[in-house]
């Protein structure tokens, strides 16, 4: 019986990527829960931080969700004291949201948290070769444009 070569598996980027998402996922949420957040929490925050706040719509607009559960984080963020939510001097039917002194420590907890999570699962790369991938992840999810073959008459 001949010598078969040894078969080379497709060189995929998505299983690895895949698998890398996954383990940063799990690794952070498991510092975030001490912290009583969730990485939609922690979304929300960085959003209203980097904002200054914002209405309740934009910020569901921000997010991508709908409006009943901006609602419901926002409840669970507030609970917990870490926004608030003032009427709108411009309009008083709508709600501004803003990050409070609470909110803007919490988030920077669950940022070094984040980090010590974020050494250890890329803790097998040197510190260049995690620049070099973040500007290759940060470049390929920049680049998303439709492009249309079709000529402008539909052909």
């Amino acid at each position: 019986m001949p010598d078969l070569p040894a078969v080379q598996p497709e060189r995929r980027t998505g299983p690895l990527l895949d698998h890398l998402a996954r383990r940063m996922r799990l690794r952070s949420e498991s510092v975030l829960t001490p912290l009583g957040l969730r990485p939609r929490h922690l979304l929300a925050l960085t959003v209203l931080r980097n904002a200054g706040g914002m209405s309740q719509q934009a910020l569901a607009s921000t997010l991508q969700i709908d409006s009943t559960n901006v609602v419901g984080l926002l409840n669970d963020l507030e609970s917990a004291q870490l926004v608030e939510r003032r009427r709108s001097p411009e309009d008083r039917r709508r709600h501004v949201v803003f990050l409070t002194e609470a909110g803007m420590a919490r988030l920077h907890e669950a940022e070094c948290a984040l980090e010590t999570a974020e050494d250890e699962v890329l803790e097998a790369l040197q510190p260049n070769e995690r620049e070099v991938l973040y500007s290759l992840l940060q470049r390929a999810t920049s680049g998303w444009q439709i492009i249309c073959s079709a000529n402008e008459d539909g052909s």
